[in-house]
């Protein structure tokens, strides 16, 4: 049978835009479960491929559109962590964390914000999370803190922390790749400035958590029982589990090299992580029949989030339609035009076209990351700047810098803008903890736009300073900006509303 192809008309253009804009309409209004939602719009998705003339994705390009390394990354991951919630590492790291912060509760919640921006700058940002919001979920109860206000947070910081290296966001990657740029270049340009947007993303957090607590009326909520003495509970599986953890991220840091993707090492260390928990189960107990769910089916069934996966592999499946019908392309090629009418209609010099034209990538970056995924819209981009980057003159490669920020910094608009801030809310309504789609993004927004008006004044700096020059202001920035969280944090008012 022929296969069918994707028609790039106008109209196809259209309906998939509609579509998507439909999608997150009832997405925001939550009337229905997310997956149900997504699973419908690919339902009339396929029903106008199929019955119309407009062919916007078909069933094999489906196949296709599906990113399998997200997926099956996502799934070694949470099955890892399953193995390690056997060991009672996550109680015990939470008795530390309140140990070492003992009647500061908001700095306990804020070194696992910081935490988290740090690990997702060397490792995925949705392997952190995965990591970290069983931690969260535990501690926020102990301290007596609301969960939303722990969690939400705690995905911008991945998502912040992700934008500064080569590695921590696959938008990174990808740009790295098609501009010859290093791992320690991303460290140079853009670890400063999302330390910056960390201390203010500390200071409105911490702000909210106080104000949210004090109205509850406690600081610290009374130990819980089962937590009062939290103790490792399996060593042995711990220590095997440290040393699978440690081929995993080495294989994470080393993928470029390889060329394995991300999965690989994650489905091997998973692999290995269940059959030792097994073999170890098996030598300290005679299981009966029915009770061989211990081991790999307990953790498939409860451990892994199967529904945020299928809503995963259906969103890629509706982007997979917005880049064969051309969609993206459009949405970047309309960039370039903007920016000639921009230059012609303001009467910019060389300056003025390469500041306008930086900042308008990074806005139009982060709307579209804000709305869809931002894989296939980067991929699209990446030989639309590069063209962008001979045209205009000076240090045009700030384009690059643009389009990163704008990409990874722009998930944190909505719910769905990234996969970590699907990854996280799965894992919390897995505990009864739910986040509406409005509740995360009122929050989300108002951190886009911080972190956006952040880059705005860094490329402009970069543009008129160089990029030495506006290194040494960031890092002045950040420096005033960690002093004063400190100083704030110690202060008798802020002390007093942390108990």
């Amino acid at each position: 049978m022929h296969e069918l192809s994707s028609t790039t008309d106008p109209v196809s253009q259209i309906l998939v835009a509609l579509l998507l804009a439909m999608m997150f309409g009832v997405l925001a209004i939550e009337k229905a479960h997310r997956v149900l939602v997504v699973l419908g719009a690919v339902a009339v998705l396929w029903g106008i491929t199929y019955l119309t003339p407009y062919h916007l994705l078909p069933l094999e390009g489906a196949a296709r559109a599906i990113d399998l390394n997200v997926l099956l990354l996502l799934a070694s991951m949470m099955a890892l962590v399953g193995v390690l919630k056997a060991t009672g590492v996550f109680a015990w790291a939470v008795e530390r964390l309140i140990e070492r912060f003992d009647g500061r509760p908001t700095s306990a919640v804020a070194a696992l914000w910081w935490f988290t921006a740090v690990a997702s700058a060397f490792m995925d940002n949705v392997t952190t999370v995965i990591f970290v919001v069983p931690i969260a979920l535990a501690t926020a109860p102990r301290i007596g803190a609301p969960q939303a206000l722990v969690l939400i947070p705690l995905v911008m910081a991945a998502n912040i922390g992700g934008t500064a290296t080569l590695i921590g966001d696959p938008p990174n990657i990808m740009i790295g790749s098609g501009a010859g740029l290093t791992f320690m270049d991303f460290i140079e340009t853009l670890a400063l400035p999302t330390i910056v947007m960390m201390c203010g993303l500390h200071w409105w957090g911490a702000r909210r958590l106080r104000r949210a607590m004090g109205v509850a009326g406690s600081g610290a909520a009374p130990a819980s029982p089962t937590m009062e003495h939290a103790e490792i509970t399996d060593r042995g599986l711990l220590q095997w589990m440290g040393a699978i953890s440690a081929f995993v991220l080495i294989g994470f840091f080393t993928h470029g090299a390889t060329g394995m993707p991300t999965a690989v090492p994650a489905l091997i260390g998973a692999t290995a992580a269940l059959l030792v928990q097994d073999i170890r189960y098996l030598r300290a107990h005679r299981p009966s029949a029915e009770e061989r769910q211990h081991g790999i089916l307990r953790v498939l069934e409860r451990e892994v989030e199967w529904p945020t996966l299928t809503f995963f592999a259906l969103l890629f499946i509706l982007v997979g339609a917005a880049v064969q019908t051309g969609l993206t392309a459009s949405l970047a090629e309309g960039l370039m035009r903007a920016i000639a009418l921009g230059r012609e209609a303001m009467g910019l010099g060389e300056v003025g076209t390469l500041i306008f034209a930086a900042l308008l990538v990074l806005w139009v970056a982060a709307l579209l990351s804000s709305l869809m995924d931002n894989i296939p819209f980067v991929a699209v981009s990446i030989p639309i700047i590069g063209a962008l980057i001979v045209a205009l003159p000076g240090d045009s490669a700030v384009l690059w810098w643009a389009l990163a920020l704008g990409a990874c910094l722009g998930g944190n608009g909505t719910p769905i803008g990234a996969s970590a801030n699907v990854t996280t809310l799965g894992l919390a309504e897995r505990v009864g903890v739910r986040i509406s789609f409005g509740e995360f993004t009122a929050v989300g927004a108002r951190v886009t736009i911080f972190t956006l008006v952040v880059s705005t004044a860094f490329l402009i700096g970069y543009v008129l300073l160089g990029p030495l020059r506006v290194a040494l202001a960031t890092a002045a920035v950040a420096l005033v900006a960690g002093t004063a969280l400190f100083l704030s944090s110690r202060s008798p008012t802020a002390l007093r509303s942390d108990v």
